[in-house]
């Protein structure tokens, strides 16, 4: 797919990776139309910076864990920028939950914005996709859905579904649409993480370095273009993933 001109919309595109994608796009001349739920102020903001990319831009309000305000999502996307051609699902929710519980608040939580809210607003776009002969859907997960992490039992089930449901729209929508992932190590860091929490995540990717949020966009974009691309998912993480146990065998070696 070609980028310049075409209609493309970030989920959560308001601030951090999901800002760093919509400025990706465009860069790459794309009109991107960021949604957002809470995020007002930021969306504006991040508006601004994507309109002075020389693109239209505009930003949409919505809860996607909705079916209705999905499908209304897009609808308002096709009347102000046209239909959309590539849609980002980056939308995310991250929080801890403990296993057992008795509060199951967070676990559909988690699971209705990280992976239903995908699934509706995918099946909202994909027919306008199939009538135009083409379009493209990526959807940014992480290690979790390989490497389930304590404590984040809705979340990491959540990225792990929400990576099935990328290869399996891929199968649904070919040969028209293609639908791949993007995960994600250490990118931007948190306002809220502690130097110690920044230099542990830093020391567990083989590069030593948090990514970046050109990186996550670069990867995006990439997607969007390869024509020969589906059904994959891209891992930009530094390494971490290949990085885990690195630090325990360092500071042994001289007992080996």
């Amino acid at each position: 797919m070609e980028l310049p001109g075409r209609v493309t919309l970030v989920t959560g595109g308001a601030h951090r990776v999901g800002r760093a994608i919509a400025l990706a796009l465009a860069s790459a001349g794309a009109k991107v139309a960021i949604a957002y739920h809470r995020s007002a102020e930021q969306a504006a903001g991040t508006v601004e910076e994507l309109r002075d990319c020389g693109v239209d831009a505009a930003a949409f309000s919505a809860d996607l864990a909705q079916p209705d305000e999905a499908a209304g999502l897009a609808g308002a996307v096709a009347d102000r920028l046209g239909p959309v051609d590539a849609l980002v699902n980056s939308a995310s929710w991250f929080a801890r939950d403990e296993f057992p519980t008795d509060d199951t608040a967070t676990w559909y939580q988690t699971l209705d914005v990280v992976l239903n809210g995908p699934f509706h607003l995918i099946n909202a776009v994909a027919p306008s996709m199939l009538e135009r002969g083409g379009g493209a859907v990526v959807n940014i997960v992480d290690l979790s859905a390989w490497q389930p992490w304590p404590g984040r039992a809705a979340h990491s089930v959540a990225k792990a579904a929400l990576l099935a449901l990328t290869r399996q729209v891929a199968v649904e929508l070919a040969p028209t649409v293609r639908c791949n992932a993007v995960a994600l190590g250490p990118t931007i860091e948190p306002a809220k993480f502690g130097p110690d929490q920044i230099e542990r995540l830093r020391r567990r990717t083989l590069l030593g370095r948090w990514a970046g949020g050109e990186e996550a966009g670069r990867a995006v974009r990439y997607l969007l273009e390869a024509s020969a691309v589906t059904g994959e998912c891209l891992t930009v993480d530094g390494g971490e993933q290949y990085g885990h146990g690195r630090d325990r065998f360092t500071d042994t070696a001289t007992d080996r």
